[in-house]
This record gives structure tokens, C-alpha cells and sequence, in this order.
């Protein structure tokens, strides 16, 4: 678990460097192209928050994309066997309210969305 937190860790803080170098734009290959985020927007944003420090401002990116990092890191104290455990269709049911969610969330925070 060590060493994969550490590469994220790692990865999080290149990243933060790289896009505060060559900022590369939208990434996003729906949101270039409509203008409409998708549910993963702002999961690089999310690692690049984290990179810099910035832990708020990554939850407020996408709390979907840091939940599942977060799940990603954690899976071998145990989380993965209990997700892994879970029916399929639960897995299907969870996932799908995830990404619903996350697509909300994305176009409030883009203003597409008035709550």
C-alpha cells in the first residue's frame, strides 16, 4: 500500500508541476468539443490540486475522482474485497449513482446547472 500511495503521491505532484509548466488546456475530450463536462471532469484537476497542496480545492473538482483515488489507495487494507464482494448488480447500481452524481456536480461547477 506504501509504495502505491507513494507513486500516486508522485504522480500527483508531476502532474501539478507539469500543468503549472505547459498548461495544456481542457483535456476533456467531450468538454473541448460541446462544452459540456463529463462525469471524470476534473479528475486530472483533482491531481493537481493534490500535488500543489491543495486538498479543498481537489475535493471541490470532482469528489468522485478523489473518492475513487482514495479507494485505489486503499484497496489493500481490505476495500477491494468488500467491493469485490458486493453483487454486481450493487457494483452497477453504485457506479451509475457515482457518475450521475459526478455529471451533476460537473455542471453546477461549470454554471450549466442552477441549483
Amino acid at each position: 500500500m506504501v509504495l502505491r500511495v507513494s507513486a500516486m503521491a508522485v504522480a500527483a505532484v508531476a502532474v501539478a508541476w507539469i500543468h503549472r509548466v505547459n498548461d495544456p488546456g481542457v483535456l476533456c475530450p467531450m468538454r473541448a468539443l460541446t462544452g459540456i463536462p463529463c462525469p471524470l471532469c476534473g479528475g486530472t484537476t483533482v491531481f493537481i490540486e493534490l500535488g500543489s497542496g491543495r486538498p479543498v480545492e481537489a475535493l471541490l473538482a470532482n469528489p468522485v475522482a478523489l473518492a475513487g483515488a482514495a479507494g485505489i489507495a486503499l484497496a489493500p487494507l481490505g476495500l477491494g474485497r468488500r467491493w469485490w464482494a458486493l453483487a454486481p448488480s450493487t457494483r452497477t447500481w453504485v457506479l451509475g449513482i457515482a457518475l450521475v452524481g459526478s455529471e451533476l456536480w460537473q455542471l453546477a461547477r461549470f454554471g450549466l446547472l442552477r441549483v
